[in-house]
């Protein structure tokens, strides 16, 4: 693997795109050229809910920090 970090070994032409197939992702997103589709990070749903919160005044951001706390614990989270 250091090998190919490094640069002394090159990646045989055919192993990305089996390696992709293999991992259900795109040749791109396993070379890093687009962002992954996965499952990873918050959804876009959760996102848009954060970015209204960074916009509240500042009073109102901490209680719903508060609450969020609350329910977080109430989950076991």
């Amino acid at each position: 693997m250091a090998s190919y970090e490094v640069d002394r070994r090159r990646v045989p032409t055919p192993t990305p795109p089996a390696l992709a197939h293999a991992l259900a992702v795109s040749v791109e997103e396993l070379l890093g050229l687009t962002p992954g589709k996965g499952k990873r990070g918050p959804s876009p749903k959760l996102q848009r809910q954060v970015e209204l919160i960074r916009r509240l005044p500042r009073d109102t951001q901490r209680f719903v920090m508060e609450m969020l706390d609350s329910v977080l614990q109430q989950a076991g989270g």
